[in-house]
């Protein structure tokens, strides 16, 4: 594409249509935009568009919006056949015209170039663009002569972009190497602005500068100690170590002093407050990396900070400033330092003026509770709530407690009695403070190691459980004070096991009342409580609450659940349907309760088939379902016709529109189903048996594993049907396919497996000849260590069904003596990789039929091969797996995960049940030592000498141990 007048034209014509109201000309302008983005030049010429001055300013915009984008997925090497990369030539000329115009643009344009110039520095930086940074250095110098903090901001803002990877990468020697040439090269340019522009602040703020010319001036300090952050973090730096008394001086300005004229006006207390919570996350970053450097500062911080946050309002907007100066104090409270607490009164103080002002209850929490109870959830059940004012008051007092613990919980406990005195004193106008004392004793709580179990030793559990939280459970008001109501339903989930049975019980049928709750987290905590109460458990495992617990609220609770889900913005509530599954699984399903859940739950599924928003809801919805199916139509077989007559218009309706969140759950039900239905399988059933088959159906890898349930499931209770109508060569057909590929060949072999298992020989026989072609020529083309084992089970499981001649001679068929190659090659040394109480039993039996049957083994010629095996059966008996397995994870082939879109999750309730093929056998030791007894008493003296010339010692001395545990001597 070349630059002229007329792409000019285009071009411009073609981003203004992409800003058009009109659907028809924007859609036609971003198709042309995306066919000439291939063309050579294509991002050098939007570039070009974006400095010509006589372009409209909205299309210079949107040209550097284009622009960025372009190089977000062109500029590194491109993975997408579809698109094609920028040529080195134009690399270089776009590098060559960026910085000097993303500094003559304008704010909006600037910022778009600024990120397009990180996503090369990402990429390119240092070592492909070495003339960046010293450009960077020169432009910001002349800049700063001039002092035009436009420029100055849109570099030190690019700066700060392409630094950032310190922060979060790897430390290695290239990382490093590149870190020494940024601050070879920009550690002074960096301190000599920092300084010029503190220097015009105070000039500004002692004339009386305006808010206008000061915010420049604050954005350019913010990003200087971004970029201080980011160059510091890895090491201390030799340069800012010598020049520390520079900064650190001037970081506590900015903490003590007050700039008025800027804090008074719109937004610009924000950006003191944004310098601010820098300059506390970089000096909590000198606490944590460089306390000896430090302690020089540390007093005159700490007060500083002590004294900032007495000042800082509780307003939503001031948050980062509080959580990161609260942070500073908690580095400092579990540092060598932490004598800075042990003054008298310090600890109360910090509790008073600190603590408690933070952990009360706002207006912005109050809100969040009414209008976003997903978000405030979040926040306050499932711990994402760290940076938050609430939560870091509570991890500063667990820091102080590191060193002085007796301290913290003797003033806490005070602080906890006197906030229930003041409740107790006018309950309606100082809920707050009942509020603040529940979130206190929670918060400071601990977890034991290794359980769920928590402690506290601020309050007696017990006794705080019954006068402050029971009043609360055993309100008759569902809907009063819901945040009471919620802080009491937490604290009696937390501690949970703290609760005595008896006492629990009688409170579950209160908490069940609370699922009426209008409040959305009120009835969200209250199925919360209920779930975490069913998963306690007594010593030994032993579950505390039984069916027979559950029993007389079973009615009233499930029917609360499912009205729980028709509150406005409830319809979707992952943790009532989450207690609807775990209520299931826990209690004994009669039938009209049986009926009344599967007729909830297909209307509910069949609601958010339209329109699946919630994957969690949703897997648990088919938990749900998969949970009633199992504990229901075990328990009455004749419940499986109502339950297929509900579910199969929904699972049609998943497949007929191709709803893809949706098709593995499907699948995986439809497998359930199948298992629970007896032979011979309905029309309905044998419907989907053929589209099954059908190559269409396996096209998505995410579908794969389920597939493979539901085809197991086929095949398992359908074996007749499976020889008629040409189906088991579609079912190789599909065998092959997915053995082929080294991300679904598991999935292969889980087929195949099924096949051998539920046919008769006579039915494979035919077909045996090409699973072992197409088996030998994967193992010729690519072998990876979990095809291999898989391949080890599979010809176990041959033996076992069909016999090892079988084995021996269809292998050899194939390929003349390749039964013997692959016996040395593959199965004597990989037997000991096997793992899995199944398979271990599986292949451990058939390799001592093997050896103890296979004429290819018993002659003189195949001695060798029969020590070596009967070596790897030993190893694979005698030896933990520890000892035997090296846990090293494959790379997987990238190829085969392209298009792969969705992740298969498995349904938990609806697993298959694991099958022992050897039922029979009970210890595969025992059958070792008595095969091989039997055997050597044909041959007397011939094995021992075989078992000594081919046996490690070790495992020589393990199988005489066996011989002598099972007494069957080898002679």
């Amino acid at each position: 594409m070349e630059w002229n007048a007329d792409t000019l034209q285009f071009l411009s014509q073609c981003f203004l249509n992409t800003l058009s109201p009109a659907p028809e000309p924007r859609r036609a302008a971003e198709s042309q935009l995306s066919e000439a983005s291939n063309r050579v030049n294509y991002g050098l010429v939007v570039l070009r568009l974006v400095a010509e001055p006589s372009v409209d300013e909205q299309i210079r915009h949107a040209a550097a919006v284009n622009f960025k984008n372009h190089l977000r997925f062109r500029w590194a090497p491109v993975r997408d056949s579809t698109l094609t990369a920028i040529a080195d030539q134009e690399k270089d000329q776009i590098k060559a015209l960026i910085v000097s115009l993303m500094l003559r643009s304008s704010a909006r344009v600037q910022s778009q170039l600024s990120e397009a110039l990180s996503v090369i520095g990402k990429h390119d930086f240092p070592k492909q663009w070495p003339a960046l940074l010293p450009e960077l250095v020169v432009t910001l110098q002349q800049a700063s002569q001039s002092a035009d903090y436009a420029s100055i901001n849109g570099i030190l803002g690019t700066v700060n972009s392409i630094f950032k990877k310190f922060r979060y990468e790897y430390k290695t020697n290239d990382l490093l190497l590149d870190l020494k040439y940024c601050l070879d090269n920009f550690a002074a340019p960096l301190l000599e602005i920092f300084l010029k522009t503190a220097a015009i602040i105070d000039s500004q703020v002692s004339s009386g500068g305006s808010a206008v010319s000061l915010r420049p001036l604050f954005e350019s300090q913010r990003l200087c100690c971004r970029i201080f952050y980011s160059l510091n973090f890895q090491d201390l730096p030799e340069f800012f170590e010598d020049h520390m008394n520079e900064w650190m001086g001037e970081f506590r300005k900015y903490l003590t002093k007050n700039y008025p004229a800027l804090e008074t006006s719109g937004d610009g207390l924000a950006l003191v407050d944004e310098v601010r919570a820098a300059v506390c996350e970089n000096i909590s970053l000198y606490m944590e990396k460089n306390e000896e450097e430090f302690k020089g500062y540390l007093n005159e911080f700490a007060l500083a900070v002590w004294t900032l946050l007495g000042n800082v309002s509780q307003s939503p907007s001031r948050d980062k400033l509080a959580v990161m100066a609260i942070k500073f104090l908690t580095t400092v409270s579990t540092s060598v330092h932490h004598t800075l607490f042990a003054g008298e009164g310090v600890i109360p103080q910090i509790c008073q003026s600190i603590v408690i002002p933070n952990v009360r209850l706002r207006e912005d929490d109050e809100e969040l509770f009414e209008m976003n109870y997903v978000e405030f959830i979040r926040r306050d059940m499932e711990g994402s709530d760290v940076d938050t004012r609430r939560r870091i008051a509570c991890e500063l007092l667990k820091g102080i407690a590191t060193n002085y613990k007796e301290q913290v919980m003797k003033m806490v406990s005070e602080q906890v009695q006197s906030l229930l005195s003041s409740f107790a004193a006018n309950p309606i106008a100082n809920w707050k403070d009942k509020d603040c004392a529940i979130y206190l004793v929670v918060s400071l709580a601990t977890k034991k190691a290794g359980g769920n179990s928590v402690s506290t030793e601020i309050v007696d559990v017990k006794s705080f459980f019954a006068s402050v939280i029971l009043p609360e459970l055993q309100s008759q008001d569902a809907n009063g004070f819901p945040m009471l109501k919620a802080g009491a339903l937490k604290f009696f989930t937390m501690f949970r096991s703290h609760i005595s049975k008896p006492v629990a019980l009688q409170l579950v049928s209160d908490v069940v009342r609370f699922l009426g709750a209008e409040s959305n987290v009120v009835h969200s905590y209250a199925a919360n409580c209920i779930e975490k109460l069913l998963l306690v458990k007594d010593e030994g495992g032993r579950a505390r609450y039984t069916s027979a617990d559950i029993t007389p609220i079973l009615p009233v609770l499930i029917n609360n659940l499912f009205n729980a889900l028709k509150f406005p913005e409830s319809e979707e509530n992952q943790y009532v349907m989450k207690c609807i599954m775990r209520v299931l699984g826990a209690a004994d399903i009669s039938g009209e309760v049986a009926v009344f859940c599967i007729n909830g739950l297909t209307f509910i599924l069949n609601a958010v088939c339209s329109n699946p928003k919630n994957p969690i809801f949703n897997h648990y919805l088919f938990e749900s379902v998969a949970m009633l199916v199992k504990r229901a139509c075990e328990r009455d077989i004749s419940l499986i016709s109502s339950f297929e007559e509900k579910l199969f218009p929904s699972i049609q309706a998943i497949l007929a529109n191709d709803v893809t969140e949706f098709l593995p759950y499907a699948f995986q039900l439809l497998a359930q189903l199948v298992e629970l239905n007896r032979p011979p399988l309905s029309q309905s059933y044998m419907q989907i048996f053929v589209l099954l088959l059908s190559p269409d159906s396996w096209k998505r890898t995410s579908n794969v594993p389920a597939l493979v349930r539901l085809l197991q499931a086929f095949l398992q209770k359908a074996p007749h049907e499976l020889t008629q109508e040409g189906r088991l060569t579609k079912v190789l057909g599909i065998f092959e396919m997915l053995v082929l590929s080294s991300s679904t060949d598991d999935q292969g072999f889980y087929v195949l497996n099924t096949v051998i298992e539920n046919l008769e020989y006579g039915g494979i026989a035919p077909f045996v000849h090409h699973i072992w072609s197409t088996l030998f020529g994967r193992l010729q083309r690519h072998r990876t260590i979990k095809f291999i084992k898989s391949l080890l089970i599979f010809m176990s499981l041959f033996i076992v069904k069909h016999g090892s001649g079988n084995l021996v001679d269809t292998m050899n068929a194939v390929q003349p003596n390749i039964f013997l190659v692959i016996l040395e090659q593959f199965w004597i040394p990989n037997l000991k990789l096997i793992t899995g109480t199944i398979e271990l039993k599986l292949t451990a039996v058939a390799s001592t039929k093997l050896i103890c049957e296979s004429p290819a083994l018993l002659d003189a010629a195949g001695a060798r091969h029969w020590g070596k095996m009967l070596d790897s059966i030993v190893t694979l008996l005698s030896r933990p797996e520890d000892d035997r397995v090296e846990d090293e994870p494959e790379m997987p082939d990238i190829g085969d995960n392209i298009g792969y879109t969705a992740t298969f999750v498995r349904l938990y309730n609806a697993g298959k049940k694991e099958e022992d093929p050897l039922k029979d056998i009970k210890d595969p030791k025992e059958f070792l030592v008595a095969s091989l007894g039997r055997l050597s008493a044909i041959s007397p003296g011939r094995y021992p000498q075989i078992i000594s010339e081919n046996l490690e010692p070790a495992n020589q001395a393990a199988l005489m141990e066996l011989c002598r545990t099972y007494n069957c001597p080898i002679i």
